[in-house]
């Protein structure tokens, strides 16, 4: 199809709204979280108002129809990001539990005291915390490859960090502060030459650019529905099924096992092993109507059109007074604008802009360390999707203004 941001605008029902009389909605936060196009919204109340039941287990007409459903969404992620299978696609409920589950199943069977994890100093906490926690309780140590002023990852540093062997290199994709959108190829196939495994956070890639697993050689994926037009509450851990099938079960539960005894277990096949108790459901059904979605509209288009978005609104962002640039030239980021205001905090920035309807991030953005590297406390954020328009980058713009006029 065609791409046309105004036709793709039309099928995203809270752009519609106008959060006061006559202030229309200018949603500038998808990197926190992207609206949901009809598609989706149909799907999962097409699911409940139709085929509600819980799945695998039973045999009548609604329980068969709700798992064919559910692993029927299961497939079209698997195709979302070229998987060799959709027993490599685990349900999670986001991102962070996905990461953790990595920490927890094969980090904890594989990790001991001294083994060395690389991690970079852009990363969300996400990618943080599960980390330092294994270290408290296993003592393991953390590198992290240095962010370059200009925001951009310090390679040179990663590849000494590399002759120190590795167990684990775990990194996002693309920061959802700097948006700089990382050279995971190259940073997989040097950790593979060092003998380490590869973690990648894709939060904010898979929704904005084509993923491919097999092409990237990724050991393990993450990433979120509701970053990518689909619901909250369900995300994805992808695995190499050598790596999953020699996993132990995260959760223990119905449905993650095969045979349970009074004193013993045998867990489940793949996927089913990590997913432990009922499912989210809908949600399931929700996201892989968001595949089907995305697919549609096409990656590579949504890519170029998030590419030009961006590169408009960095050039008239530079042209204000008191306003400073975080991350690399439009070149090497997504999505992303994340900017200070001189002698205005990030906080007052997105109160006075919100009056106006115009919807940004502001804080540290789940990545305090990274603002600490900028010694700056907070950031205010605005991030771009499909439905993006120069003509919001340019209320953006105005609203920023104001709020210069309103501090004086």
């Amino acid at each position: 199809m065609t791409f046309d941001v105004n036709q793709i605008r039309a099928d995203f029902p809270v752009l519609q709204r106008e959060v006061r009389p006559g202030v229309p909605v200018v949603y500038l936060d998808s990197t926190a979280t992207a609206q949901k196009p009809l598609a989706v919204l149909q799907a999962m109340e097409e699911y409940y108002r139709r085929s509600n039941a819980n799945i695998h287990r039973g045999v009548h007409t609604l329980a068969e129809e709700a798992t064919a459903l559910y692993e029927q969404a299961r497939e079209k992620i698997a195709r979302f990001i070229n998987a060799p299978s959709s027993r490599q696609v685990i349900y999670t409920r986001n991102t962070t539990e996905a990461i953790n589950l990595v920490a927890y199943s094969w980090a904890r069977t594989h990790l001991s005291a001294g083994d060395l994890v690389i991690l970079t100093e852009m990363e969300h906490h996400s990618n943080l915390v599960p980390w330092h926690m294994l270290a408290m309780e296993r003592g393991i140590r953390l590198e992290f490859i240095p962010v370059t002023e200009s925001g951009l990852l310090d390679l040179e540093t990663y590849r000494q960090l590399l002759e120190q062997a590795p167990k684990l290199v775990a990194f996002t994709h693309m920061s959802n502060v700097l948006g700089t959108i990382n050279p995971a190829e190259e940073i997989i196939r040097l950790a593979h030459q060092a003998g380490a495994v590869t973690l990648l956070d894709g939060a904010q890639s898979v929704p904005h650019f084509a993923v491919d697993v097999q092409a990237l050689d990724v050991d393990f994926l993450a990433f979120s529905a509701h970053k990518m037009c689909g619901p909250t509450g369900i995300g994805v851990l992808y695995g190499k099924a050598d790596l999953l099938e020699a996993m132990p079960p995260f959760l223990g539960g119905g449905d993650m096992i095969r045979e349970v005894k009074l004193r013993a277990f045998k867990p489940n096949t793949l996927p089913h092993k990590f997913e432990a108790g009922t499912p989210a459901i809908a949600e399931a059904v929700g996201l892989g109507a968001a595949c089907d979605y995305l697919t549609d509209v096409g990656m590579d288009a949504i890519a170029a059109h998030e590419h030009e978005i961006t590169a408009y609104a960095l050039e008239r962002l530079e042209e204000i007074p008191g306003v400073k640039l975080f991350g690399p030239s439009a070149e090497h980021k997504g999505g992303v604008a994340a900017f200070t205001l001189e002698g205005v905090h990030p906080h007052d920035v997105a109160q006075i802009l919100d009056q106006d309807g115009i919807a940004v991030r502001a804080g540290h953005h789940c990545a305090q360390p990274l603002h600490e590297k900028f010694h700056i406390p907070a950031t205010s954020r605005a991030s771009f999707y499909l439905y993006s328009t120069k003509e919001e980058v340019d209320k953006l713009v105005q609203g920023i203004y104001k709020v210069k006029k309103y501090f004086g």
